[in-house]
């Protein structure tokens, strides 16, 4: 072997080394995913060298990778749970766990839908829960004074963040729901299944509905009694209950360690106020992104929810969560 292939071919796997040491791989949410594309690019312009690759495999699917070991950060609608600290820390995987926005859930019909004006948890609940399925079919089971007319039901996929958040704020237990329905993990399916279907009833992240709100309608939901608009109003005051939440990403120690990681993970908290209100999403205060910061410094490892969502939590909240 001459030595000028020797030379071509060790420069060749030391290029190859040092383009898979600069790569940052995040997967999970669907709902986080804009703003962490958002963040990723304006990282890349910033530090060509390092790759961030983004995919959606749903707050449960990345949690799968992740405790696998097979992504650095995972991109979170929901905080982690039980099963899934569990399997974490049998690959010996140590997380942080980072807020970086808040959301909401809007119920959505199609615009043209003259008689949906609003709807409450209750019946949320009778169109939503397990036992409804092949039974609620109709617009009139759900409200009497709605037509007899079929609904189609659009929401989110079994590996999804927002479908455990909504069928714990709704139903009472995470992943308990109907099954026949429209089911993605990719929120823009749903927002194309709902604005092409007059009797649709869905769920979906706000700032999907925000995005595309010439497509849909959102109906303000009934709790306790009060009438709440979902708005990024709403949810900044706490008066969206029970269908806001916070959204997070998640670190693994390990990676962490790598340099390209942890700069990335800095940019992306500096960064995320400004871009979640560039694409529309709702930021968190700057006190709030401040503790974020110290949390992420001083690596504050595990999670500060136990292994359970915390239903209808304030801005205020999960500040007060942070900081203990």
């Amino acid at each position: 072997m001459s030595s000028v292939f020797v030379a071509f071919f060790m420069t060749l796997l030391l290029t190859f080394s040092v383009a898979q040491a600069q790569m940052v791989k995040v997967d999970g949410s669907s709902t986080v995913f804009p703003l962490t594309e958002a963040v990723a690019e304006e990282f890349q312009k910033a530090d060509p060298k390092i790759r961030v690759t983004v995919g959606i495999s749903g707050t449960g699917g990345g949690f799968k990778k992740f405790c696998r070991g097979d992504s650095d950060i995972q991109n979170a609608s929901r905080p982690i749970e039980e099963s899934e600290i569990q399997a974490c820390k049998k690959s010996g995987i140590r997380f942080l766990e980072l807020p970086v926005a808040f959301d909401a859930i809007a119920i959505v019909v199609h615009p043209s839908n003259p008689f949906a004006k609003d709807i409450t948890v209750e019946e949320l609940k009778k169109a939503w829960e397990p036992s409804a399925q092949g039974q609620i079919k109709k617009w009139n089971q759900i409200r009497s004074s709605w037509p007899d007319a079929p609904v189609a039901f659009f929401g989110a996929g079994s590996d999804s963040g927002t479908f455990d958040y909504f069928t714990e704020a709704i139903n009472g237990k995470s992943k308990s729901s109907r099954g026949d329905y429209t089911a993605s993990e990719d929120d823009n399916t749903l927002v194309m299944g709902v604005s092409r279907e007059k009797n649709a009833l869905g769920y979906i992240p706000l700032h999907y509905f925000e995005e595309n709100s010439a497509k849909l309608k959102a109906i303000p939901v009934i709790y306790k009694g009060k009438k709440q608009t979902p708005s990024k109003e709403s949810v900044i005051s706490g008066h969206y209950a029970p269908l806001s939440r916070p959204l997070f990403i998640y670190i693994s120690e390990k990676s962490l360690k790598r340099a390209e990681v942890k700069k990335f993970a800095e940019f992306y908290i500096q960064k995320s106020k400004s871009l979640a209100e560039e694409i529309q999403m709702i930021p968190l205060p700057e006190s709030t992104y401040d503790v974020v910061q110290k949390n992420l410094t001083q690596e504050k490892w595990g999670t500060v929810f136990k292994g359970h969502s915390q239903v209808g939590m304030k801005i205020e909240e999960l500040l007060l969560k942070e900081k203990n």
